[in-house]
């Protein structure tokens, strides 16, 4: 490592679609540098959706300290903005014996949060997120993004508006407000007192797709059929809106058979890596490697 790298304390954050590898490049990483990792994947929080998480298990999570999986429970409200102060107070505490920490994770807006910070979003009255989501799930996503593309065109432009969570919470900020979620984006970035190398990872497209596939039929073999009914009493719960879990709950109601379900997990996880790759390739200065090129990943990182 550099002496560029030790005068200063740097943040590694491994970015990359669904299923590419990020946790076991991360847990290498972590031995390399003798250090923790962070969690920055916004349904790993939570104690009680696991399989549907694809969380490191209990071997990957001996391997290396890692923080912010299993934190919370589904009957808590956490949020980008909560993710954001404690992820911070956390690095503060993990740089005074680190001069390297890892953070992980496919959430973009997580990701952004401990990067660069993210707005004080006006929160909604109670009922408008009630309303907006008996709409999606009588009427789907579409007439929700029609909306939002209506109000607010510039957030539409650069939003993941296939994420029915993001548009939801766009919509309600213009429901609490009458402003549009972009009123509120911040001008300038916050400047972090230390360095971040951000690392991207994919891989032929193909062989993503198919390592996607086997891995929702391995969840399927866990039992995340009964993971889901288990969850039936958070339905609303935004997290369970996305995923894995919206498709079985489609199966649970009797509008679809286990089979299409299953399908359609596989079809939804390969149009979010889709959209996870263009999300972290528009975002910042990701540097981008195939999952298991180390020695090229810790050659770049020791140049920074």
């Amino acid at each position: 490592m550099s002496s560029s790298l030790k005068d200063k304390k740097t943040l590694v954050v491994v970015v990359g679609p669904t299923a590419v590898g990020k946790t076991a490049t991360a847990i290498l990483l972590a031995q390399h540098f003798n250090t923790e990792i962070i969690s920055a994947d916004s349904r790993q929080f939570y104690r009680e959706m696991n399989i549907g998480t694809a969380k490191p298990d209990a071997e990957e999570l001996a391997a290396a300290s890692h923080h912010f999986i299993n934190s919370h429970s589904i009957e808590e409200e956490y949020s980008a903005g909560d993710f954001e102060r404690d992820a911070l107070q956390l690095l503060e505490e993990l740089f005074k014996t680190k001069d390297v920490v890892i953070m992980v994770g496919g959430s973009g807006l997580f990701v952004r949060a401990v990067c660069e910070g993210l707005n004080d979003l006006p929160k909604a009255p109670e009922g408008v997120r009630d309303a907006l989501n008996k709409t999606f799930k009588e009427q789907g996503l579409e007439p929700l993004k029609a909306r939002l593309k209506a109000i607010d065109p510039q957030y539409y432009a650069i939003a993941d508006i296939e994420n029915p969570q993001r548009v939801i919470r766009a919509l309600e900020v213009f429901e609490a407000t009458g402003k549009p979620i972009s009123f509120y984006q911040k001008k300038d970035l916050n400047k972090r007192p230390f360095d971040i190398v951000t690392i991207g990872l994919n891989m032929d497209r193909e062989k993503l797709y198919e390592r996607i596939n086997m891995r929702v039929d391995k969840m399927m073999e866990a039992g995340l059929l009964d993971e889901v009914k288990s969850l039936s009493a958070y339905r609303q719960n935004p997290a369970m809106l996305t995923v894995g879990y919206s498709e079985i709950f489609d199966y649970l109601d009797g509008s679809i058979s286990l089979q299409e379900a299953v399908d359609n997990i596989k079809q939804n996880s390969r149009r979010y890596a889709k959209r996870q790759i263009t999300w972290f390739k528009k975002y910042g200065n990701t540097n981008w490697f195939e999952p298991l090129q180390l020695s090229e990943i810790l050659q770049f990182i020791s140049n920074m």
